[in-house]
């Protein structure tokens, strides 16, 4: 009699997060059970005690790089995984906790902390891919359990993931959502991000304040100055709106920037 084939490998890490994305697969239910008997679930703190050694097939990333150790520590994770992807805002933007790359970290410190020389940190925090090389990026504060599903499933075939690049919008339209920037006047980052939620905020009579981050090549200076224009956004509301979830996104990070400078400036 012949063996089984031997199942591929999956292992699961976490960085500075809040582990809410671990628990997205957590959440799968009964979809776990088909994903548990499909791969050997090889490193998983937050699921299991048992560690089984590298080198693994594939590598589910959460959170940012904030400390001189996880900056160590993430290449060795990329050493050991054949496919490495990222998982959620901290993973691919440097999450909330990147709102530091905007302040004096060593003042923070100062305040927060008894004895601040104990602490080892970094001036800012990062998203994997600016340290080692990321095979795949799965957006969201948290993600969205269904396309991690299509994550696993796509690698464990040795296929692409096929996850849509559109903006919320596009699921507002298809939910039939009324456009709460035309009916109310309110800024609303629907335009700007990138689609996975399903358009969960605006569905709930709620602007759309961008937890996937920004969708490709999304035209941040004209969303502003029209909600300028109209007098629905200052300035300093700008800033703010920019500065959640996905702060150091490129394209959130530049438009933020640009209206702090112009704020100072005034």
């Amino acid at each position: 009699m012949s063996e089984p084939a031997k199942r591929p490998s999956l292992a699961v890490w976490k960085f500075a997060s809040c582990d809410g994305c671990q628990l997205s697969l957590l959440d799968c239910e009964d979809e776990l059970l088909a994903v548990a008997g499909a791969v050997d679930i090889a490193h998983f703190l937050e699921a299991s005690r048992e560690v089984k050694p590298g080198p693994y097939d594939l590598s589910l990333v959460e959170g940012s790089i904030t400390t001189p150790h996880d900056a160590e520590r993430i290449r060795f994770v990329r050493a050991q995984s054949r496919f490495l992807v990222t998982i959620g805002a901290c993973a691919t933007s440097g999450g909330v906790q990147a709102l530091r790359n905007f302040a004096d970290v060593d003042e923070y410190l100062s305040i927060v902390y008894a004895h601040p020389e104990y602490i080892q940190t970094l001036a800012t925090s990062t998203p994997i891919a600016d340290h080692v090389k990321v095979d795949f990026e799965l957006r969201g504060c948290p993600i969205d359990k269904r396309q991690l599903l299509e994550v696993i499933t796509a690698f464990l075939h040795g296929a692409r993931p096929r996850l849509p690049a559109e903006s919320v919008c596009m699921s507002c339209k298809r939910r039939g959502n009324p456009c709460i920037m035309v009916l109310r006047g309110e800024p609303c980052l629907g335009p700007l991000t990138h689609e996975g939620c399903g358009a969960l905020c605006p569905t709930y009579n709620r602007a759309c304040y961008g937890c996937f981050g920004p969708k490709p090549f999304p035209n941040t200076g004209s969303f502003t100055d029209w909600c300028l224009g109209r007098g629905s956004l200052t300035r300093p509301e700008a800033v703010r709106l920019f500065r959640t979830f996905n702060a150091n996104a490129p394209a959130f990070e530049t438009e933020s920037r640009r209206h702090e400078d112009q704020n100072d400036q005034s």
